[in-house]
């Protein structure tokens, strides 16, 4: 408000205003009465300069006072413009229930858009707010496969960015495999199962079975190659496979799968006896159990099963049998 432009201007007006009655109107003094008080006699130039001082504090007063509402107003301003690249921040961030709170109505308006948006930030824009740069900065080295400290941002466990910084952890050397199994509840399940499918390429049964909630088909497979394997040998019981298989929701074709997996290891005797265990208490083993038979030309022991079958059931089998028996030679391979 130029305040004290403002005062120099005032002061000169009204020494002026006071010097010129004084010196050109009147040199004669006046007492004035107010609510029957008597004033001391003081010159007409002071009595004509009183009402401009009077004046210039109310107009002083009445500046400073909306002075100080603009700046009040302006402070909104200015904490709406923080909450609003905060709201970039979380935005960038992926974060979930995002609520800004917001004194104007444009930021107001605003704001509640971003809090209700996805938004992917373009490395490389130009932005001289040191919040949005930072993260920018974090986000571009997470997804380049880089470490970097998140905990300032209070993101939860199952944010994009938290899971992809902790692989990059794992992927690093920074976490250990055991290190993410043992402390799940700091992890997603995702990722558990991911370091896991790793874990079981060269880890103990012991230690396999110690984490098996966590078991996928394709760590599963991974287990069925070490079978007797010249690398990583994995020695395992068919209890133990069993127990293994329960965990996952397998169908026909996966056990039949399993067996294909565990032809490449394991003794012929183990695996036979294997599946016949298995399809036992679960009809949807009965096929990679004749697969197997079949496989291990196992003829005679696999016709049993087909001939007390019902007559709909096993038509592939029954037709490679067929085959079979007409000294014509396919691999079983071929009917599953």
């Amino acid at each position: 408000m130029y305040l004290k432009r403002y005062t120099i201007a005032a002061a000169i007006l009204i020494i002026l205003v006071g010097w010129y009655v004084y010196a050109f109107v009147t040199h004669d003094s006046m007492s004035i009465e107010i609510f029957g008080i008597d004033l001391p006699s003081l010159s007409i130039a002071i009595w004509i300069i009183i009402p401009l001082v009077v004046l210039y504090v109310g107009s002083v007063a009445h500046m400073a006072f909306y002075s100080l509402l603009n700046s009040f107003q302006l402070r909104k301003y200015e904490k709406d413009y923080d909450n609003l690249m905060d709201s970039f921040v979380d935005a960038y961030l992926s974060k979930q229930d995002r609520v800004h709170t917001f004194k104007t109505h444009r930021y107001q308006l605003l704001g509640t858009l971003i809090d209700n948006a996805t938004i992917s930030p373009y490395y490389g824009t130009i932005t001289t707010n040191a919040k949005i740069s930072a993260v920018m900065d974090a986000i571009e080295k997470v997804k380049n496969g880089e470490v970097v400290d998140l905990k300032a941002y209070s993101l939860k466990e199952d944010n994009a960015l938290v899971i992809q910084n902790n692989r990059n952890r794992y992927k690093n050397e920074v976490l250990s495999a055991e290190d993410i199994l043992t402390d799940v509840s700091q992890y997603t399940p995702e990722l558990c199962k991911e370091v896991y499918c790793d874990f079981v390429g060269a880890s103990p049964l012991y230690t396999i079975e110690q984490y098996k909630e966590f078991m996928t088909k394709d760590a599963l497979y991974k287990i069925l190659n070490r079978v007797n394997a010249s690398k990583n040998t994995l020695e395992i019981s068919n209890e133990s496979l069993i127990k293994l298989f329960n965990i996952l929701n397998l169908d026909s074709k996966d056990y039949i799968e399993i067996s294909i997996a565990l032809s490449h290891g394991m003794i012929p005797e183990q695996r036979i006896k294997l599946f016949e265990t298995i399809s036992e208490s679960n009809d949807d083993a009965m096929e990679a159990y004749l697969f197997t038979l079949f496989d291990l030309e196992m003829i005679s022991k696999a016709k049993e099963i087909l001939d007390i079958s019902q007559q709909d059931e096993y038509i592939n089998f029954k037709a490679y049998a067929a085959l079979k028996d007409s000294n014509k030679n396919f691999s079983i391979h071929l009917f599953v």
